[in-house]
């Protein structure tokens, strides 16, 4: 059970961002001076269609054409140079934005990497998926148009105003007047639709999970006949998506309706006023004309920011959502001075761990065990005996929330993550695969690692004859998820990957998925080749797994209840006895 994210502000999401990924405000000064420069180019057009007006139009017996000419020739540099200072700024500003939000996209990815593997159980995965991609894009998106249109539009504003007071300060007034009555509306409705728009981000998060669970469940779906329940949940999903993203919509569409009417009013009441003033208090025609040309230039952009106002809600949204990730915190976190695991063979010491899931009851209790240098260990229990949490504690997936887990002497939280990772090696029930071919598969367990080296590690777990029933070999692409493959060949791979890794102790969560007899053999037989020479532990879920081990440890309801080989348990006549007699009978009634 995830807990509620605390409410964070755009204004702070936009420093954290940047804290993350400073390269988005790296020299942003020179972004806004270009900008403005651009914008005051812009402005100095009405300026000079004022002065050709009243000097070479109005101001003389004739028209003069030399002086219009040479306005005109002025202002076609002027919008030239204007063009070209608004560019670079532009081209600067995208570069940075995009550069800036793949790192932080890595950077969602690293702090995702980083939590524990209870917070990934427990998250949806549509909702950690559309961290990085539907509200980084809709971020994106926002920064490589709205931004732009935002600081263009933004500085014509400011900068039309200024020119404004400096023609006609009383119309500038009214003008200053209705924008800033304008803002205040502005102001209400972004309240309004930034709740809308975090509403619409939670239902695309809960869509995409929704779609992602149907998709993945797709065979269980039909061998269940359940399509139609499926296609219900799905479309209420969507149902919800739909109106969340209608009334948001809706709402900035009303929204930007109003900057018409606004536009309207304010240069009808320009026009009035100026008029009514008249060229004895200084408005002369060319000085209205002007004025008007300057309330264009303001109206124009506010009629886009208007706009932007609804696509930046959006990206405001996404951007908390992305910051509140990032903020999330490490419930494994890595020691400041972390140490190295000493060389040799690992031995392993539980002491009076316990430990419990999220609103939940104690699934590990006063655990104490010491696992030899070099031992077999198998561990056994009913489903809920909490050995699974025990293998999670061991490889540090979790950390316990009481007690000491020790790696040859060292507590397990101090042990540096690298060290741990390429010493400790942990082989799931279920092996994952990526997307690839077997042999890049097996890579992950070490980068560098050869095609020859592939081969041979092929070849020392014993799986010639399976590889060469692949079509093309290591170089077999396995589909997305290992879907190209069976339960017991992506066991293989995931065993492969393992050897590879050379690792000094081995925990293996054993497959219980039914494979062929033959490839059954080859197995067992890599499984054995594995764990040869190495401190392993097995989740065993077969018994003959235990009955081959030096040591065996049973759970029961949390508890570590009994320990010894395996006859020795067999002779206690306790739990292990009854769970190995069910067994062989072949009508245990519980899963191990």
């Amino acid at each position: 059970m995830t807990t509620a994210s605390p409410e964070i502000s755009t204004y702070s999401a936009i420093r954290r961002a940047i804290i993350e990924a400073p390269i988005i405000a790296h020299r942003l000064w020179v972004v806004l001076l270009l900008n403005l420069g651009g914008t005051a180019v812009q402005v100095l057009i009405p300026v000079i269609v004022q002065q050709t007006l009243d000097r070479y139009v109005i101001g003389s017996d004739r028209v003069d054409i030399g002086g219009v000419a040479s306005a005109v020739a002025i202002g076609l540099v002027v919008v030239v140079v204007g063009g070209v200072m608004t560019r670079a700024g532009l081209v600067r500003l995208v570069r940075q934005a995009s550069t800036g939000l793949s790192e932080l996209r890595v950077s969602v990815f690293a702090h995702l990497f980083r939590r524990s593997v209870l917070h990934v159980e427990t998250e949806r995965r549509g909702a950690l998926v559309s961290r990085v991609t539907s509200d980084l894009t809709t971020l994106q998106d926002f920064l490589e148009w709205g931004g732009v249109m935002f600081l263009v539009n933004g500085t014509q504003v400011v900068v039309s105003l200024v020119v404004m007071a400096i023609y006609e300060w009383r119309l500038a007034l009214i003008v200053l007047v209705g924008v800033a009555f304008y803002a205040a509306n502005l102001l209400w409705s972004q309240r309004v639709l930034r709740r809308r728009y975090d509403k619409v981000r939670e239902r695309v998060a809960d869509s995409l999970a929704v779609m992602g669970e149907a998709i993945n469940a797709l065979p269980a779906v039909r061998a269940h006949g359940a399509e139609r329940v499926t296609m219900d949940r799905v479309e209420e999903s969507l149902e919800q998506r739909f109106q969340a993203e209608f009334k948001a919509a809706h709402f900035g569409n009303v929204l930007f309706s109003t900057s018409e009417l606004f536009a309207a009013a304010l240069t009808s009441v320009v026009v009035a006023v100026g008029l009514l003033m008249g060229p004895d208090q200084g408005v002369t025609a060319g000085v209205l004309l002007a004025f008007l040309f300057l309330v264009n230039l303001l109206i124009s952009p506010v009629q886009v920011l208007v706009e932007i106002l609804d696509f930046a809600q959006s990206a405001a949204s996404g951007l908390r959502r992305v910051v509140q990730a990032l903020d999330a915190p490490i419930e494994i976190p890595e020691a400041e001075n972390a140490t190295d695991l000493p060389a040799g063979s690992l031995d392993v010491e539980f002491e009076d761990v316990g430990f419990k899931y999220v609103d939940g009851p104690e699934v590990l209790s006063d655990v104490s065990v010491r696992v030899a240098p070099g031992s077999r260990v198998a561990v056994v229990g009913a489903t809920g005996s909490g050995k699974t949490t025990f293998a999670k504690l061991l490889v540090r997936l979790l950390d316990p929330d009481r007690g000491v887990i020790r790696i040859s002497g060292t507590d397990l939280r101090q042990v540096g993550r690298r060290s741990l990772r390429s010493r400790v090696a942990f082989v799931p029930q279920e092996g994952f695969l990526f997307t690839g071919s077997v042999a890049d598969n097996v890579r992950y367990g070490r980068p560098e690692a050869d095609d020859e080296e592939v081969l041979a590690a092929c070849h020392e777990l014993g799986l010639d004859r399976w590889l060469g029933q692949l079509a093309e070999g290591i170089h077999t692409p396995v589909g997305e998820r290992g879907s190209s493959m069976s339960a017991g060949e992506r066991q293989l791979v995931a065993l492969v990957r393992a050897w590879i890794s050379n690792p000094d102790l081995l925990l293996l969560d054993e497959a219980t998925s039914a494979v062929d007899p033959a490839l059954d053999v080859e197995l067992r037989g890599a499984i054995d080749r594995l764990i040869a020479g190495r401190t392993s532990v097995t989740i065993a879920h077969r018994l003959a797994t235990a009955e081959a081990a030096d040591d065996v440890l049973v759970f029961d309801q949390g508890r570590l209840v009994e320990r010894g080989s395996h006859a020795q348990l067999v002779a206690l006549g306790g739990v292990y006895s009854g769970l190995y007699a069910d067994w062989s009978a072949g009508t245990a009634s519980i899963d191990l």
